[in-house]
């Protein structure tokens, strides 16, 4: 349920929110891009152009189902798992899932920032292109009824979750081939937002504090799962 209401206000919230570009977004995007720069991380246009260069109907819709799609459906699919085979971890991860989307979406109401694919051009950076305009995709802002919010680069709420799944999955399988692909859920998620242009590496960075926030916070006041309190009550 918590999860539920938190998904909700993700979509309604920016739909609520005052219309037209934000007057800070851009200035924000701008200052996004010369922080990668000073620390040469502003590679972001060569990795679309690069990866589009193969084929961009191919991997352009590959980006776009991955950043539409599983965002919603591994989250979904992993804190289901959790909650059967793991009932006495849930609460602190479904928590810590919540705090942190919580967290980022207030970083991203109070400091809207444009991304990569809206930048056209600003502060002398290249020109992105808008893949979920472009090409086949589950959604696309233009067709949003502006139910998405464009100005929220920062943090990346993908990457916060992506990295949450993995953190809930690497130390609970076993088989190699899972931990593998566990590991690379988040990396591929990163590689989806930077070739679709709708965020920076920056962003993606950014989850791990956010994520570690969201973590500390719900460890510290959430109390244990099903399997705890049915062990209590029998003795």
């Amino acid at each position: 349920m918590v999860l539920v209401v938190v998904l909700v206000a993700g979509v309604l919230l920016p739909a609520i929110s005052p219309p037209g570009i934000p007057v800070s977004a851009l200035g924000h995007g701008d200052g996004l891009v010369a922080f990668e720069r000073t620390f040469g991380l502003f590679h972001e246009h060569a990795i679309q152009h690069a990866v589009l260069g193969f084929g961009p109907s191919v991997f352009g819709a590959l980006a776009n189902w991955w950043y539409g799609l599983m965002h919603f459906a591994a989250t979904a699919a992993v804190l289901v798992w959790l909650y059967r085979s793991y009932p006495n971890d849930y609460p602190r991860w479904r928590n810590t899932l919540v705090i942190s989307a919580v967290a980022a979406l207030a970083i991203q109401a109070v400091w809207p920032a444009t991304p990569p694919r809206l930048l056209d051009g600003s502060g002398g950076t290249p020109i992105f292109r808008d893949t979920l305009g472009s090409f086949s995709a589950l959604w696309s802002f233009s067709s949003g009824g502006g139910v998405a919010n464009q100005y929220a680069a920062m943090p990346s709420m993908h990457a916060v979750w992506a990295l949450i799944c993995a953190c809930i999955v690497v130390p609970r399988v076993s088989r190699r081939w899972v931990k593998g692909a566990a590991i690379a859920y988040p990396v591929v998620t990163v590689l989806a937002i930077v070739v679709s242009g709708n965020h920076y590496f920056v962003d993606a960075l950014a989850a791990v504090p956010i994520v570690g926030f969201g973590y500390f916070v719900s460890r510290r006041f959430t109390r244990g799962g099903r399997r705890r309190a049915v062990l209590d009550l029998a003795a």
